[in-house]
């Protein structure tokens, strides 16, 4: 003869104490919190990311410009590396001519293996020195993706940590209880069995 075991937490029976209730609500609490609340925050805090990205960058973008300079030295020679690997950006001086201005000199990133006379384009701040490039719309949103991922990853490590917790409070109260009633049917076994 079968029983159905399925739910055993959630109808009443002699066997079902309250550490299996609080372990029943907690385990539909974890589902709930790992399939709504988890993606839910972690789409929260990747908005709030990218919103505070793109602010960012536009700042950096009304508060810099792109003039296309000349090398005024060499870089440093490309360096040997695996297939398709990113060349070092390397601190040279470049030379631009300004309008009203004459010619003007500062340093910037170029890639390696630039050399003397090369063109490249050089982001400037307002005082003229060179500067990183604002991040790209590609970065913007790399930014936001990845702190809503791991915003999403904290919540749901968290929801385990909190039913590992959970469990193991009730794992100690299930053990109470039986503890307790072994020591109300334990003396009626020992006399049985002499």
């Amino acid at each position: 003869m079968r029983t159905r075991m399925r739910g055993w937490r959630w109808r009443r029976n002699p066997l079902r104490r309250r550490s299996d209730v609080v372990e029943a609500w907690t385990a539909l609490l974890v589902a709930l919190l790992l399939c709504v609340g988890a993606p839910l925050v972690g789409a929260a805090v990747g908005w709030w990311a990218y919103g505070d990205a793109r602010a960012t960058q536009t700042g950096q973008l009304s508060q810099r410009h792109q003039v296309t300079a000349v090398l005024v030295e060499d870089a440093p020679a490309v360096a040997p590396s695996s297939q398709g690997a990113k060349q070092p950006l390397y601190r040279v001086q470049v030379r631009w001519t300004e309008p009203g201005k004459g010619t003007r000199t500062t340093f910037a990133q170029v890639p390696a293996g630039s050399v003397h006379g090369d063109r490249v384009r050089v982001w400037l701040d307002a005082k003229g020195h060179g500067v990183a490039a604002p991040p790209s719309d590609a970065a913007v949103w790399q930014h936001g993706v990845t702190a809503g991922v791991w915003a999403a990853g904290g919540m749901a490590g968290a929801v385990f940590l909190g039913r590992a917790v959970v469990g193991r409070v009730a794992e100690r109260h299930r053990m109470a209880e039986w503890e307790a009633e072994w020591a109300r049917t334990g003396p009626d076994w020992r006399r049985r069995t002499a």
